[in-house]
């Protein structure tokens, strides 16, 4: 994919539903987006669950979200297609933290 960002995650897998529960901070203070999912990680449908629920999550179509790492881990890194500035506002609204 060409163009687009980067996106980090943490998944929870087996969770019952699939949503994005907003930001999180891992052990190294490094920002990722806490995504759970109702798909077992067996045979890439866990990652396929991810790619759909963010996809839904930012408005923007599924084939634009792919896993580009950490395929068989729960942080994982996304590839996000389209216009890098339209994708970093829409997760800046998506994320605001109200004070």
């Amino acid at each position: 994919m060409t163009g687009g960002i980067r996106l980090s995650v943490r998944v929870n897998p087996r969770a019952g539903r699939d949503a994005v529960e907003g930001l999180g901070i891992d052990a190294e203070g490094v920002p990722h987006i806490k995504v759970r999912v109702a798909a077992a990680p067996v045979d890439g449908a866990a990652n396929e669950s991810v790619e759909k629920t963010v996809a839904k999550w930012l408005g923007i179509k599924s084939r634009a979200v792919e896993v580009i790492g950490g395929e068989t881990g729960r942080s994982k890194l996304l590839h996000l297609g389209g216009d890098p500035i339209a994708l970093i506002r829409k997760l800046q609204i998506l994320t605001e933290v109200q004070a």
